[in-house]
């Protein structure tokens, strides 16, 4: 499946020769000519990466910037800031309002293209950081879970079991497996286990039931409906 750019830009020129480039590159382009816009079809396309200018009419493209990474549909998508402005506190407060790489025109279509690729290679290794299961979201890299958005505060313990459950999600796990991706021994004794699910569920609230118990063995994340 062809990966999705949106470019943002109020230049007619410019658009077409990102759409020439980008397209003659295997990419679905998606073009916007200012903030309203941009954010519209961010939300509505879910693009694989953006390009934002910043001298844009109306919104400029840093509070654009802010309100995509503001939003929970949209922080996540990777933007690369395309602009005439090359000095550093341009890009400084770019990478401050989150963006993920940074350049200047005139550009060169390639070297664009190479970046592209580059941001988006590492938004792929991120996200395999990510788990994400109904409405639990587990950061590995952050060593962090949310239900619903909000963090639930595990403990290292209760953040390995849960990893470990999610990654084998619908596939049964004994204690004694459970145990050993904690860290723990097994003379600890595996009711350890028990304790620790019994405080995970509890943190996960209303969402508990995913953790089944599997009687006499150990616990299954259950398959997302």
């Amino acid at each position: 499946m062809k990966k999705k750019i949106l470019a943002v830009d109020d230049e007619a020129d410019i658009l077409a020769l990102l759409r020439y480039n980008l397209t003659n590159a295997g990419f679905e382009f998606i073009g916007a000519v200012d903030g309203p816009e941009a954010i519209e079809k961010a939300k509505a396309a879910a693009p694989d990466l953006i390009l934002l200018d910043v001298m844009l009419p109306d919104m400029d493209g840093h509070v654009v910037l802010r309100r995509l990474k503001a939003d929970p549909d949209t922080r996540r998508i990777p933007v690369l800031m395309l602009t005439a402005k090359g000095e550093e506190i341009d890009r400084v407060l770019g990478f401050e309002f989150g963006a993920d790489d940074y350049i200047v025109k005139p550009f060169s279509p390639r070297e664009l293209v190479l970046r592209i690729r580059a941001v988006l290679r590492k938004g792929a290794d991120a996200a395999q950081a990510l788990i994400s299961v109904g409405p639990l979201s587990i950061d590995t890299e952050r060593f962090s879970a949310s239900v619903d958005g909000k963090d639930i505060g595990l403990t290292a313990a209760e953040f390995r079991i849960l990893v470990a459950l999610a990654n084998s999600r619908g596939r049964a796990l004994g204690r004694s497996v459970l145990l050993s991706r904690m860290g723990g021994e097994a003379e600890s004794g595996s009711r350890t286990i028990d304790t620790h699910v019994r405080r995970l569920r509890m943190k996960l609230g209303r969402y508990g039931g995913l953790i089944e118990t599997v009687r006499g063995y150990g616990y299954r994340f259950r398959e997302e409906d």
